[in-house]
């Protein structure tokens, strides 16, 4: 059973850093494109940044410039590095990969606050 394992969330001050991790098993990791994804409460899902297998980045415009994802197909993770967090980036944060099928990790908490 493919598992996608997301860690590295918590409470942190705004202007404050977080690196989330997200590590997959049995899936050929090399091969799927990855995404990080977040749900605050009463709003929609939406992708906050993705990294394709061939290593192309996209992100939101909301985060451009704070965050960054990257990968290391030899540890099967990806990463989110998260600066400058703000207020507005709380939210539940999910990671998700996608080939000819998708899937999704269980979530990982990040609250920016005071």
């Amino acid at each position: 059973q493919v598992q996608l394992v997301e860690s590295g969330g918590g409470l942190v001050q705004p202007g404050g850093s977080l690196r989330l991790s997200c590590a997959a098993s049995r899936i050929i990791f090399s091969i799927y494109n990855m995404g990080w994804y977040r749900q605050a409460p009463g709003k929609q899902r939406e992708m906050v940044a993705s990294i394709l297998s061939g290593g192309t980045t996209t992100y939101a415009d909301s985060v451009k410039g704070r965050f960054t994802i990257s990968r290391d197909n030899s540890k099967n993770t990806v990463y989110l590095q998260m600066n400058s967090l703000k207020p507005e980036d709380t939210a539940v944060y999910y990671c998700g990969a996608s080939w000819t099928n998708s899937y999704w990790g269980q979530g990982t908490q990040v609250t920016v606050s005071s």
